[in-house]
């Protein structure tokens, strides 16, 4: 997986404070029954994914959506927010079990919880829900695995997982094929509505298995502040032509003597997609061939661009090898005024009370942070954010799977109607109060009431919304009107490699990010590039190609 060295993609489009990489590594391919030794490279059938639908229940937005992905926008929030599913649709079904990730502290239990349970009385029964910090999912799916007690509902790690993914799936997990495929996800009108892109990641073995928990297609490109932009004389990001040009504002923007730099953590990602790097994989529809992103040319240069401005002194001192773990304290300080441009997923970008927009214009009312869009007349956008991961149903019987496929369809209710309000706000008078636009402002109590992950069981598709700031939500709204179109596809989400579903996220992104911290810290010459890529191809790469390029054969025939 590319990174914005040294951090992993994914970790930062989450939605909480501190983030975690740790996943235990043994080996889980006992639990997995036949080892997997079935698991196959294949093109994802498109009979597999679902017939999906824009949902529409009634909400009207201030800047509209695209069927290409850019999201609705939102300027204020439903006064009277509508239903998004019917009746109660646990009504009769003994307790669902749920185990998810969180980037919160632990929620109120359920007796505590007006949110929860009001939740429940919509729903018609009970889902009990374990909150699982962030850093320690890795060891708790490890163990669950290990001691064959996954719940109904489970999150899959987002960083490596078992040794053979689809072996897993096909041995613990339902096949969801029957229940969604086609006109069969009729059913779950929410659930109908994620993209097809999102669906793709969830075809493994010839199966549909999982539930996406849907983003927005790509997760921008960090954010930059524009007031300290604009005092170097780029007023816009269109100004900056090339990396080189880039290099430059840097320079312009690193002020030691003000404890102020260019860059806080890393920046490899957005200078990658400057220079036309692919993010994972480019195919070559012609021939078929794969090629890796350390192999290109255009992501060396972005490799290159980075060290020399890691020498010329543009990082943060320190910044460029905190971990994902530590995404709060390099976040921080970028909210605080001690960088020009942090790589972060857009996601946290209009987070309430935590977001950029937010905690910033509570520090300083000049601060003008904006959203990133690569530089330069090769810029792409990379396809990264299609999906946070999948949700999976253990296996079960076909009315159970309903039951809880109906769970799923409940938690991806869209932006403003009653099930998206209790799950995000709780419950009103109680979690939250209504400000004087009428827009959702939590309780003390409702801080702590909505950190129970229900977003994880499955999400609504994402709609652009601040209580803070509608220059904000036109922010986001421009940049992925601008960034949606440059998006190149990514091939990993029609073909399937299992030597890839098992390490492209696990050891060899962690091989990559490391030895990547390395060469642009000066720790190792340039020329150790070259090495990381023997080893990475060495390590799983080449057959991950491999299973990769058969898969597109198959899918020509």
């Amino acid at each position: 997986m590319s990174s914005s060295t040294p951090i992993n993609r994914r970790a930062l489009f989450r939605m909480g404070a501190g983030v975690g990489l740790g996943l235990a590594a043994a080996p889980l391919l006992a639990a997995c029954g036949d080892g997997g030794t079935t698991a196959k490279a294949e093109a994802k059938s498109a009979s597999l994914l679902p017939d999906t639908a824009v949902r529409n229940i009634g909400v009207k937005p201030d800047l509209a959506g695209t069927a290409a992905g850019v999201p609705q926008g939102f300027f204020s929030y439903p006064a009277k927010p509508l239903r998004a599913t019917a009746n109660t649709p646990l009504k009769g079904a003994k307790p669902i079990s749920a185990t998810m990730e969180t980037f919160s502290p632990p929620p109120p239990s359920r007796g505590k919880n007006a949110a929860w349970q009001e939740i429940e009385k919509l729903l018609g029964g009970q889902v009990n829900i374990t909150a699982v910090p962030a850093d320690d999912y890795g060891t708790k799916f490890s163990t669950m695995v290990a001691s064959d007690s996954l719940p109904d509902l489970f999150m899959y790690p987002e960083s490596g997982g078992v040794d053979n993914k689809a072996a897993f799936l096909r041995a613990k997990c339902a096949d969801l094929t029957p229940y969604l495929a086609g006109d069969k996800v009729k059913d779950y009108p929410n659930l109908a509505a994620i993209p097809k892109g999102a669906w793709q990641s969830a075809i493994f073995g010839g199966k549909l298995y999982g539930i996406p928990i849907a983003r927005t297609g790509t997760g921008g490109a960090g954010v930059y502040r524009h007031d300290l932009f604009e005092e170097v004389g780029v007023t816009s990001l269109d100004q900056i032509t090339d990396l080189d040009r880039f290099v430059e504002v840097c320079k312009e923007l690193t002020r030691p003597k003000k404890d102020q730099y260019a860059i806080i953590a890393g920046a490899t990602s957005m200078l990658a997609m400057s220079a036309g790097a692919p993010n994972f994989w480019r195919l070559d529809e012609k021939t078929g061939k794969f090629t890796a992103d350390l192999e290109t040319p255009e992501y060396r240069k972005a490799v290159e661009t980075a060290r020399l401005l890691y020498k010329a002194g543009c990082f943060y001192p320190g910044t460029l090898q905190m971990s994902g773990a530590q995404k709060a304290q390099y976040t921080d300080m970028f909210k605080n005024g001690k960088g020009a441009y942090v790589y972060d997923g857009m996601p946290t970008y209009l987070a309430p009370g935590v977001g950029y927009i937010a905690a910033m214009k509570a520090i300083d009312k000049k601060f003008d942070p904006r959203p990133f869009v690569p530089v330069g007349k090769d810029a792409v956008a990379w396809m990264d954010n299609v999906a946070l991961q999948n949700t999976h149903i253990t296996k079960a019987s076909g009315d159970r799977v309903k039951q809880i496929l109906a769970f799923a369809d409940f938690a991806a209710s869209p932006f403003g109607s009653q099930e998206y309000t209790l799950i995000n706000y709780g419950v009103e008078g109680k979690d939250f109060t209504r400000d004087a636009k009428g827009n959702p402002a939590l309780t003390k109590q409702g801080t702590q009431d909505v950190t129970v992950p229900w977003k994880f069981a499955a999400s609504a598709v994402p709609a652009i919304f601040s209580a803070d700031s509608e220059q904000g939500v036109r922010h986001v709204h421009d940049t992925f009107t601008r960034m949606i179109p440059m998006m190149v596809p990514d091939p990993t989400l029609q073909y399937s490699s299992p030597t890839w579903d098992s390490k492209g996220s696990g050891s060899l992104n962690t091989l990559k990010g490391d030895a990547l911290k390395d060469i642009i810290s000066g720790r190792k010459p340039l020329s150790a590039y070259d090495q990381l890529v023997k080893d990475y191809l060495a390590k799983g790469g080449e057959q991950a190609r491999g299973e990769f390029e058969e898969a597109f054969q198959k899918g020509k025939k």
